[in-house]
């Protein structure tokens, strides 16, 4: 049973439509730059798939269940919130990664595996997906989001 109130809600009853869907890291050093972005595109109503290395799972999954949960995290956000926009996510220095060091701290060679990675991501979406979907890819560093 409840007890105490602790925040009033200004939630609307009125059915709830996603602008985007966007599978994210989990790192917080990039929260600000997030919300900038988010803010350039207009997005203002978003479904978040955060997870160790963002979109990296869609790519190189350690396990199948791991691309199928958020494969499937996606789909369920078209299906209940009628998204028609995906945006799938990799940063610099990334855990999931190795981190920068894992590149021979080379930017020139991180932003090309991360490239590599999003382009099967991306097409992995693209099969699971309704036709006419926006799929797309970004890449995160210290300077900003870079479409890849």
């Amino acid at each position: 049973m409840a007890k105490k109130l602790l925040v009033k809600s200004k939630v609307s009853r009125e059915h709830y439509k996603a602008d985007a869907c966007v599978v994210w890291c989990f790192d917080d050093r990039f929260t600000p730059t997030r919300r900038r972005f988010f803010k350039k595109l207009g997005l203002q109503r978003i479904d978040r798939v955060i997870i160790a290395g963002g979109a990296k799972v869609l790519a190189v999954a350690e396990s199948t269940f791991d691309k199928k949960f958020v494969l499937g995290q996606i789909t369920t956000s078209i299906r209940l919130h009628h998204t028609k926009h995906v945006i799938l996510v990799t940063h610099s220095d990334c855990g999931a990664y190795g981190g920068l060091a894992a590149f021979g701290n080379d930017s020139v060679k991180e932003l090309a595996a991360h490239a590599r990675d999003q382009k099967r991501a991306v097409a992995a979406v693209k099969k699971a997906v309704p036709r006419g979907t926006r799929v797309e890819s970004v890449f995160v560093d210290f300077e900003g989001v870079w479409r890849i």
